[in-house]
């Protein structure tokens, strides 16, 4: 941007700024009112229970034996 269109722009500005004074001075008052923006509300979502996943005791005694085979095989590295 060349330094002309800057003062260009500027220059709309301060005019554009002179008429809203203007007419502000002129009807003594302004109602402004504010009003939140609409939007579009989405329906809430509903969440599904999750199911509990429930291991056998079967399943529970093979994992644990894998993991004291895992941890023995850990120690039996760090001991060497």
């Amino acid at each position: 941007m060349s330094i002309d269109s800057i003062l260009e722009l500027i220059d709309a500005e301060i005019s554009r700024l002179k008429q809203v004074r203007a007419l502000l001075a002129n009807t003594g008052e302004v109602a402004v009112k504010v009003t939140e923006p609409k939007t579009r509300k989405k329906p809430a979502k509903v969440k599904k229970a999750k199911k509990t996943r429930v291991l056998s005791p079967e399943a529970r005694k093979r994992i644990a034996d894998a993991q004291r085979k895992r941890w023995a095989a850990q120690k039996a590295k760090t001991k060497s």
